[in-house]
């Protein structure tokens, strides 16, 4: 039997998945990909999200919350949309929030303040933050560090940093999500994630975007997730159902399911 594995995010809503969507859903149930944790964008976004969730409601599960690259002139009216949604319906976690300075550094004091004010929206609901940080490590790590405490917890999506800051955000209550990048020659995560206890990771593919090896460059979809505790079970040396077995209780125990 195929150990149950779980895509911890991908944008299932994305135009790249809308000529084949059942298709491709199609696939990664049939690769036992059972749970699809959706992160949410901007509001534009919020009425597909819930058209596919409704249209299989037992597999995917939905996030909320303002993403840092969407964070603009009307941010606040942005984070009050993702404060009544969270008063108005079943969300799994508050993301993907963060900061992000590879693109536009223009918003950052804007990016900084959204990010704050969602965590503490996960907090007030009990709920998981799912971290996009890129270029960004400094400035996240700031913001976290004076939002630690005991219900700060959450995903550290798509994670790109070395052994010392998966540490520090292990430190504070966050497992890495680990996607495509590890299969990468050059995506360096590799050379030490094995020092990494396996209770800290979970599987994501960020579908359609970083496609794991053999199809790097390509759409990526959620069945690939599989390559990835493939490629997790070479680097631990254990086997592919460990591997999926504890990644999927890990996100289990993160989103509340």
């Amino acid at each position: 039997m195929i150990p149950i594995l779980t895509d911890t995010h991908t944008h299932l809503y994305a135009e790249e998945f809308s000529v084949d969507f059942d298709a491709m859903m199609q696939r990664g149930l049939s690769a036992n990909v059972t749970r699809f944790f959706v992160p949410s964008i901007d509001s534009t976004y919020t009425a597909k999200m819930h058209e596919i969730q409704a249209k299989y409601p037992e597999n995917i599960f939905l996030m909320m919350g303002l993403h840092p690259c969407y964070v603009k002139e009307n941010y606040k009216e942005e984070l009050a949309f993702v404060s009544n949604q969270l008063d108005q319906n079943r969300y799994y976690a508050v993301g993907e929030i963060g900061i992000d300075l590879y693109w536009d550094k223009t918003f950052l004091k804007q990016q900084q303040e959204a990010f704050q004010y969602q965590i503490q929206l996960a907090k007030k609901h009990k709920l998981a933050i799912n971290i996009h940080c890129r270029d960004a490590f400094d400035a996240v790590f700031e913001i976290l560090e004076a939002e630690k405490a005991t219900d700060l917890f959450g995903i550290f999506h798509c994670f790109s940093g070395d052994l010392e800051q998966a540490h520090q955000a292990i430190g504070l209550g966050l497992k890495l999500g680990i996607g495509g990048v590890t299969t990468f020659k050059n995506g360096k995560i590799d050379q030490f994630i094995h020092e990494i206890d396996l209770k800290h990771i979970v599987l994501e593919t960020d579908s359609p975007y970083l496609a794991p090896v053999p199809h790097r460059g390509k759409r990526n979809e959620s069945s690939y997730v599989y390559l990835i505790a493939q490629k997790l079970a070479q680097l631990y040396n254990c086997s592919f159902e460990e591997i999926a077995m504890r990644t999927t209780q890990n996100a289990k125990e993160i989103f509340g399911i």
